[in-house]
């Protein structure tokens, strides 16, 4: 999903989940399992990935 990231300038906002569904539909990986795990993954992601921007950023 790397490659599948939203961001603006100076923050990530999450994943491309239409691109999401249709990787783990290529994967067959179930539809339901995706819609409920991948938002909460989603959002350790990017409170992580902005965080370690932030501490680049201050550092």
């Amino acid at each position: 999903m790397g490659g599948q990231i939203r961001a603006i300038s100076g923050a990530v906002l999450g994943w491309d989940m239409t691109a999401a569904l249709a990787m783990a539909s290529a994967m067959g990986i179930s539809p339901r399992a995706v819609v409920e795990l991948l938002p909460v993954i989603e959002a350790v992601m990017v409170r992580k990935l902005n965080e370690e921007r932030e501490g680049r950023r201050d550092g």
